[in-house]
C-alpha cells in the first residue's frame, strides 16, 4: 500500500516561460491522507555559541544565526515538506525510492533537510552546499510517517529555487548528483530525473556505483539509469507534461490549476494518499518587489484557498494555522515513537473540513461554496498582483497581516 514513495510534485518555471520576468515555485505534498500540516513562521534568530538545535530525531550543532523562514510541515515532525526564507529561497523535497534501501536508522530525515536548507542559506546554491555538508555529516534515514507499526524511510530529492536560478538536487544515502537550472521549466517527482547533465556532484559518487557494481565505467554515466530501481519506469512523471505542455506563460495562476488537476495525476486523491499541502511561490527577479508565498494550509488544493504570505520585520503569526503542540509529552517525541497520535488539527484545518465535506456531497451549497473560495482567493491574487506591478515596495504594516487576514476571512466563510 504504502510501500512506494509518495507521489508529491515540484515545480519550478523561469524566463523565458514564466512571465514578466517572475521565477514562479510550486510543490503538491502527498503525504498519508489523515495527517494535517500546519503553515507556520519562524523569525530570525541569533543562537549562542555550542548551542544545539533539535531536529525530528537527532540533534546537531546550530549556527550563529537562522534567517526568518516559513514552511508547511506535517505537524508531528521538526522540518519541512516545504516553504520559503527571507532571502527568496524556496526549497521543496520529494521522497525518492532508489536502487540502495534508505537507512531507517534515525538521523535528519528530507523534510528536516528542507528546513535546515531554508535557515541557512542565502541563495538556492547556498542551501545545497549546507544540505550535502549536512547529510555528510549526519546521513539521512528515519520514519518518514507518524507510523508506531512499520519504518518508511526514502531517500530524497530537492527543488532549490531562488530569483535567478534553480537548482535539482538528488541524493542516496550521503551520495548526491545536482543540476542547475537557468530558464525554462523544471517537474520532480518521485523518481530520480537526474540523467547524465550534472554540474555537482559528490567526489566519490562514480567510485561507489562502480564498487557496487551498478555502473562499469565504460558507458556514460546517468545518474537515474545507476541508482534508480531495476522496475522504475523514469518517464512517468505526470507533472512534467502538465507543465511543458502550457502554451501560454506561466503565471501564478497556471501553477495553482497545474496543482489542483487531479486527472493529470498531480492532485493526488487516492486510498494511501492525499495532497494535504499545497504552496506556489512568485520570485521577482527584480530585487525590488518582494516574493510572495501563497500557501494552503489545508488538504486537496482543488477544494482549498491559496493565502499570500510576504516577508516583513513584523509578521504576525498565525496560530490558526497552527497544530496544537504537545511539547515533551509528544508520541513523536517519545521512544519507542507514535505510541498514540494525538489530534493534530488546527483550527483552519477543521473549519476546511466542513467545506470539503460539503463540496463532496456536491450539491448546490457545494458549488456555491466553492466559487466563493475561488472569489476570495481571487481577490488576493489581484492584490498581489498590484503590489508586484507597483514601483514602490508595499507598506510593511499592510503586508505584515496579510497571512493572517486571508486565514481569518477563509475561516469566516465556513462557519
Amino acid at each position: 500500500m504504502m510501500s512506494g514513495a509518495p507521489p508529491s510534485y515540484s515545480f519550478v518555471a523561469l524566463p523565458p516561460r514564466a512571465k514578466d520576468g517572475l521565477v514562479v515555485f510550486g510543490k503538491n505534498s502527498a503525504r498519508p491522507r489523515d495527517e494535517v500540516q500546519e503553515v507556520v513562521y519562524f523569525p530570525a534568530v541569533d543562537h549562542e555559541a555550542e548551542s544545539k538545535v533539535e531536529c525530528t530525531y537527532i540533534s546537531i550543532d546550530q549556527v550563529p544565526r537562522t534567517h526568518a523562514i516559513v514552511i508547511s510541515r506535517p505537524a508531528w515532525l521538526w522540518g519541512a515538506e516545504m516553504g520559503a526564507n527571507e532571502h527568496g529561497v524556496c526549497i521543496a523535497n520529494e521522497a525518492i525510492n532508489a536502487r540502495e534501501p534508505a537507512a531507517e536508522t534515525e538521523a535528519l530525515l528530507g523534510m528536516d533537510l528542507v528546513r535546515l536548507g531554508l535557515e541557512r542559506g542565502t541563495t538556492a546554491k547556498e542551501a545545497l552546499d549546507i544540505i550535502v555538508s549536512l547529510l555528510d555529516e549526519h546521513g539521512q534515514g528515519g520514519n518518514y510517517y507518524e507510523d508506531a507499526h512499520s519504518c518508511h524511510s526514502f531517500q530524497s530529492a530537492y527543488l532549490l529555487v531562488d530569483r535567478d536560478e534553480a537548482w535539482v538536487l538528488e541524493t542516496v544515502g550521503k551520495y548526491w548528483a545536482a543540476e542547475r537550472i537557468t530558464e525554462g521549466v523544471r517537474c520532480i517527482c518521485n523518481h530520480l530525473s537526474l540523467t547524465t547533465k550534472m554540474d555537482e556532484e559528490h567526489p566519490e559518487l562514480r567510485t561507489y556505483a562502480q564498487s557496487q557494481g551498478w555502473w562499469t565505467g565504460e558507458d556514460e554515466f546517468n545518474f537515474a539509469q545507476v541508482f534508480s530501481p531495476a522496475d522504475d519506469h523514469l518517464d512517468c512523471c505526470a507533472g512534467k507534461d502538465s507543465l511543458e505542455k502550457q502554451e501560454e506563460s506561466i503565471t501564478v495562476q497556471t501553477m495553482i490549476n497545474i496543482l489542483r488537476d487531479k486527472a493529470s495525476g498531480v492532485c493526488i486523491d487516492s486510498e494511501s494518499f492525499l495532497t494535504t499541502a499545497s504552496i506556489v511561490s512568485v520570485l521577482p527577479q527584480n530585487r525590488s518587489s518582494p516574493c510572495i508565498h501563497y500557501f494552503t494550509g489545508t488538504p486537496d488544493p482543488s477544494r482549498s484557498i491559496f493565502k499570500p504570505f510576504i516577508f516583513v520585520d513584523d509578521v504576525k503569526l498565525v496560530p490558526k494555522a497552527q497544530s496544537p503542540c504537545f511539547g515533551d509529552d509528544d508520541p513523536a517525541k517519545k521512544e519507542p515513537r507514535f505510541q498514540e497520535k494525538p489530534d493534530r488539527r488546527h483550527e483552519l484545518y477543521k473549519a476546511h473540513e466542513w467545506a470539503r465535506a460539503v463540496i463532496e456531497s456536491d450539491q448546490e451549497q457545494g458549488r456555491t461554496l466553492r466559487k466563493t473560495m475561488l472569489e476570495l482567493e481571487k481577490q488576493g491574487l489581484e492584490a498581489m498582483e498590484e503590489i508586484l506591478s507597483s514601483p514602490e515596495p508595499p507598506d510593511p504594516a499592510e503586508v505584515g497581516d496579510l497571512f493572517y487576514d486571508c486565514v481569518d476571512t477563509e475561516m469566516k466563510f465556513f462557519k
